[in-house]
């Protein structure tokens, strides 16, 4: 059976269908919420809650093609994340003093995997790693960033700016701690 299909029977309320949709995009969805929500638990949760609004919300979905789909469906796992940020009122932006000024290589993440580059992102603060993600991976301008986070556009771009130089700052500690590792 083909997306559209499954999608044609998971409108009819077929919880097989629903099933094979859940076991096609979860593990893409999972990564998603584990990029805003650094407790896997916590993520894993709010995937779950996701795709329970996707499938409250089907009959509404018009499909066109896959990755139509998974970008609504990414959509609502990023709000479900965001939510789930402000409720626990984690999000907070992190003050000027833990990113210290360094100078910003804007190559270094080219440098590396997408699962290193993943490693080192969940470990961010709260409001560097959801202003990161939201602007560099969601591709989100400043505005609408500012407007969904109730910050104003100049905290984003700043938030970036710092994200980035922490970001930086961790992938040199690491990288010397693996010259280090080797050396022994």
């Amino acid at each position: 059976m083909n997306i559209a299909e499954l999608i044609t029977e998971a409108k009819r309320g077929s919880a097989a269908a629903e099933k094979c949709l859940f076991d096609l995009f979860a593990r893409r969805m999972l990564m998603v919420c584990r990029r805003y929500v650094k407790n896997p638990e916590d993520a894993e949760e709010r995937m779950l809650d996701g795709f329970h609004n996707f499938f409250r919300s089907i009959g509404t979905f018009n499909y066109q093609h896959e990755a139509a789909l998974g970008a609504w469906l990414k959509k609502i796992m990023i709000n479900q994340c965001l939510m789930f940020l402000r409720k626990k009122n984690v999000f907070t932006i992190v003050s000027e003093s833990v990113a210290e000024s360094i100078a910003l290589d804007e190559d270094m993440l080219d440098r590396l995997s997408a699962a290193e580059i993943f490693q080192v992102i969940v470990q961010l603060p709260v409001g560097y790693r959801t202003v990161f993600n939201l602007y560099s991976i969601e591709g989100m301008p400043h505005a609408e960033i500012a407007s969904l986070l109730g910050i104003s556009e100049g905290t984003s771009k700043s938030q970036l700016s710092k994200a980035k130089a922490l970001l930086q700052k961790m992938i040199v500690n690491k990288e010397q701690g693996y010259a280090r590792q080797q050396q022994q």
